[in-house]
């Protein structure tokens, strides 16, 4: 049995992100299929380990750089045609008032928590193999010691590509990618400071907050923020399509994955407050990258509430039929890589999930606090 075969046997898809695709053809459900498919099949798989965050000191909560929301209702989930079918049904939410950063965590304040603490992500540690046979099926073999290396998953852009359906194609395994090495290790982020943290798990997101004195964002809270104080907003500036007038956040101009003709001025991750804020002074709610939300994912959840629910957490367990023993959380906001033609996920309502021990080159943070 080849090693290849091994592999292909043994590496779980521990980071799939759902994606809607754009509805308004006839073929609206045979497209969503295909979308979902070109987003999930044969992505590589992170090796993962937790980590215990309960040593690290809580720092007292510093609202510099937050935005205060206010109390509220609203209707969460997706009112229109385009969402995926977790979006639905459409159901009121009562929150609390919050704090929320203004922007994702950067690469400066990222590195003022690991200079304090001492953190080491888990993209720069060694994959445990104790920790990933719990997410594999019983009696699943061992994969060579080669493959046992601290790595992160890094975007490139292919030449040429026979499907969608195949995101290996342009995502790569990187020995040495980390948040201070976002393309490899030859790489660095001299100069940009004010970039948005990338190659983050949910676990190094938490360690973070803890240590700031602050939390992850629940789904409602992060939706209610991102739509800026609009009544059924699909974006959060409003509900103008992303392709039209003036450029509105950092997303994929072009043929994905081919050509991004840098329409917006950029071609990758850019630093945070690059577009105008959304209704509650919030940069970036959508595009540039995805940031972790508090709540296990479930593509059910929305099902289960029907009357008003005041602060929800989300569900109480995570369940991914295409994944049922990997544990995941919601990602939120879409990234840099979104295209109207193969992924809507800077829509205000797109529900996107990733196991916790996952990092990639455009997944990032933001955070909040309730007093």
């Amino acid at each position: 049995m080849s090693r290849s075969f091994v592999l292909s046997l043994v590496l779980p898809l521990l980071f799939l992100f759902s994606c809607q695709s754009n509805p308004e053809k006839a073929d609206e459900v045979k497209r969503k299929q295909d979308s979902m498919a070109s987003c999930e099949k044969n992505l590589p798989g992170r090796f993962g380990a937790t980590r215990d965050t309960s040593t690290f000191s809580t720092n007292k909560v510093d609202h510099a750089g937050m935005v205060y929301i206010p109390a509220g209702e609203f209707n969460m989930g997706a009112a229109d045609q385009e969402g995926g079918e977790d979006e639905y049904p459409q159901h009121p939410v009562k929150l609390n008032s919050f704090w929320i950063d203004v922007t994702e965590v950067t690469n400066a304040d990222f590195k003022r928590f690991t200079g304090a603490t001492g953190y080491v992500t888990t993209a720069e540690r060694k994959p445990d193999w104790e920790e990933m046979k719990k997410q594999l099926p019983a009696g699943t073999p061992k994969p060579p010691d080669s493959v046992f290396v601290a790595a992160s998953l890094v975007f490139h852009q292919p030449k040429s590509i026979t499907t969608l359906n195949d995101a290996s194609q342009w995502w790569s395994w990187v020995k040495g990618a980390d948040w201070e090495h976002p393309q490899g290790p030859k790489s660095n982020i001299n100069g940009k400071e004010n970039y948005p943290v990338v190659h983050v798990s949910w676990d190094d997101a938490m360690a973070y907050c803890k240590w700031a004195g602050k939390r992850l964002p629940t789904e409602a809270e992060w939706e209610f923020a991102a739509r800026g104080g609009i009544k059924n907003a699909l974006y959060p500036w409003g509900n103008e399509a992303v392709e039209k007038g003036l450029s509105k956040a950092n997303t994929w101009q072009g043929n994905f994955p081919l050509k991004n003709t840098g329409k917006d001025g950029f071609y990758g991750l850019v630093a945070v407050k690059k577009f105008k804020p959304n209704g509650y002074g919030l940069y970036d709610m959508a595009g540039n990258v995805w940031e972790w939300c508090s709540d296990w994912y479930r593509p059910d959840y929305y099902q289960t509430l029907s009357r008003v629910t005041a602060n929800p957490q989300g569900p109480t367990d995570s369940y991914d039929p295409m994944e049922p023993t990997v544990p995941k959380k919601v990602v939120r906001g879409g990234s840099f890589m979104c295209n109207a033609s193969y992924c809507k996920g800077y829509r205000v309502t797109s529900r996107m999930k990733t196991s916790t021990d996952t990092g990639l080159e455009h997944t990032g943070f933001r955070c909040v606090s309730s007093n």
